[in-house]
């Protein structure tokens, strides 16, 4: 087979259904509510998406479509919380400025933010079990400096657009894509691709380090429909982030570094991307996750309720930790310090 894009294939080949919708930018916020609960501050900056329910602290016991007033994602009948690091740009005088997200390919009129897929398996007839209430879970390891060379490093990646969103045109992780942050200038902006895992245990809405309770296929892959481990062995969607990053602005070399390495550094010190990872809290309404998995459901989803992308582009709430994320700082928000 060859490879389409992702946004692609969602578009014009129903044989391979994958739920693709935009999510627009909800909060800019040194919050977290998975990995630091009850924390504001938090360690590093975070830019979320989704219900404006998300707060510091959210355990299995909230219900967030009741407590949620809007969603920043299309499908109105969303209000999970999709989230990722903030990337920063250094300039060679040693100060930050933030790199703003931007819309995703046939998604313009989103306010930037995360573009979201739920995949059913590739050949429309195995089913998926849809996330529970107050189910979580965390891809990415944000202290990995390397490549780790494993089944959860592999599940990350960057694209260096080219214009208008050219360049490479495989699945996400292919051809020219890199684990590391791109070290050339990208014309079009970097796409970073976040894969979580799609098994589950059947029983733990989470786990202490908010991974052991999924796992991804012991051989072959999702695509491939390739079984879950004994350990693991309920079929949950396969949960995609891309998040465009609108680093066009920051493409003048003579800003850049004087030895010529690339200038992008993640709000947590990362600056390779080895590090970069995403974190997700469930909050769909009822079982209409489950409905539009059953209906192997694509762009155009007549199963789920709707909005328009500007009314999505409206839900938005102020950040818990009050600090200067935007102008141009001479360190990282919460002092995090760079690392290599």
């Amino acid at each position: 087979m060859q490879w389409l894009s992702l946004a692609a294939l969602a578009l014009v080949a129903p044989a391979n259904a994958m739920l693709r919708f935009s999510c627009s930018q909800l909060v800019v916020d040194r919050i977290d509510p998975l990995v630091n609960p009850g924390q504001a501050p938090s360690p590093h900056l975070h830019q979320i998406v989704g219900g404006n329910a998300f707060n510091t602290s959210m355990g299995p016991e909230r219900d967030l479509p009741t407590e949620s007033t809007c969603t920043s994602c299309t499908f109105s009948e969303d209000f999970s919380n999709y989230w990722t690091a903030v990337l920063y740009f250094k300039a060679r005088n040693g100060t930050y400025k933030r790199v703003p997200t931007f819309a995703n390919q046939f998604l313009e009129p989103a306010n930037g933010g995360i573009t979201v897929y739920y995949i059913p398996p590739y050949d429309n007839k195995s089913k998926v079990t849809a996330f529970k209430k107050g189910f979580r879970m965390l891809v990415g390891t944000s202290t990995r400096r390397q490549d780790g060379k494993d089944n959860e490093q592999r599940q990350l990646s960057f694209r260096c657009w080219e214009k208008n969103f050219g360049g490479e045109q495989g699945a996400p992780g292919t051809g020219k894509d890199t684990k590391n942050l791109p070290n050339k200038p990208c014309p079009g902006g970097i796409r970073a691709n976040h894969f979580f895992p799609t098994c589950w245990d059947g029983k733990n809405l989470d786990s202490p380090d908010h991974k052991s309770h999924v796992a991804y296929p012991s051989s072959g892959s999702f695509e491939s429909n390739g079984p879950c481990p004994a350990s693991h062995p309920v079929k949950i969607p396969q949960l995609f982030y891309e998040v465009a990053w609108d680093t066009r602005q920051f493409n003048n070399k003579a800003e850049w570094p004087e030895d010529g390495s690339q200038p992008f550094v993640f709000s947590y010190g990362d600056a390779t991307g080895y590090g970069t990872h995403a974190d997700y809290v469930f909050g769909w309404k009822g079982d209409a996750l489950q409905k539009a998995m059953d209906a192997f459901c694509n762009v155009n989803c007549p199963q789920l309720k709707s909005q328009t992308t500007q009314n999505a582009n409206k839900c938005t709430i102020k950040p818990r930790v009050q600090e200067p994320v935007d102008e141009w700082l001479t360190e990282l928000p919460g002092g995090m310090a760079v690392t290599y």
